[in-house]
């Protein structure tokens, strides 16, 4: 029975939020069954955030992840607080742009993606968020890039949809980012 546990963190306005739902609602897409749970710290723009995503082939009961399968970390503060969520075994993805410390455990996998960088490079370091979800999809094979575009499509609607190449553009790099760094 597939499950798979996921935390997002970072600072607010990096797209933490935007990138559970992505994940929950391609899940969905898929007829998995799926939970996603945000949870902001005292400021929302440059203060703490960070979501869970559950997605399982059984019910969802519960959105408190006590160990993820997988956590994201878009910065340094949100290193030194999740990186004990990982179960051991599970993966974490690290924005080494802002997270430049490498993680304490050995029996986790830490893969190192310089979002920021890349997306500045891209031209727009608004979609460091879709680098990172590029790098977990091309990790875990969960979705493919089309079902995100999808779901991004239907929520930009045709007043944001001119944003859709550079968001295609941004996934693409980070799925590139872990074919050629990560064998």
């Amino acid at each position: 029975m597939m499950t798979e546990k996921i935390i997002c963190a970072g600072f607010g306005g990096q797209g933490v939020m935007l990138m559970g739902q992505l994940l929950a609602y391609a899940a969905n897409d898929n007829n998995l069954n799926t939970l996603w749970y945000p949870s902001y710290g005292p400021e929302t723009r440059g203060g703490t955030a960070n979501c869970s995503v559950t997605i399982s082939e059984a019910k969802v009961n519960s959105p408190v992840i006590s160990q993820a399968d997988s956590v994201f970390i878009m910065n340094s503060p949100s290193l030194d607080k999740f990186e004990s969520k990982v179960k051991p075994g599970g993966r974490i993805l690290i924005n080494s742009s802002l997270a430049e410390k490498k993680v304490e455990r050995d029996d986790i996998n830490a893969y190192y993606i310089p979002v920021n960088d890349i997306a500045y490079k891209l031209g727009n370091p608004r979609v460091a968020n879709m680098i990172m979800i590029g790098a977990y999809i091309q990790l875990t094979q969960l979705f493919e890039k089309e079902e995100i575009l999808k779901i991004l499509r239907k929520s930009f609607g045709e007043e944001k949809a001119h944003l859709i190449p550079i968001n295609d553009e941004a996934i693409e790099a980070g799925k590139k980012y872990i074919q050629e760094n990560y064998k």
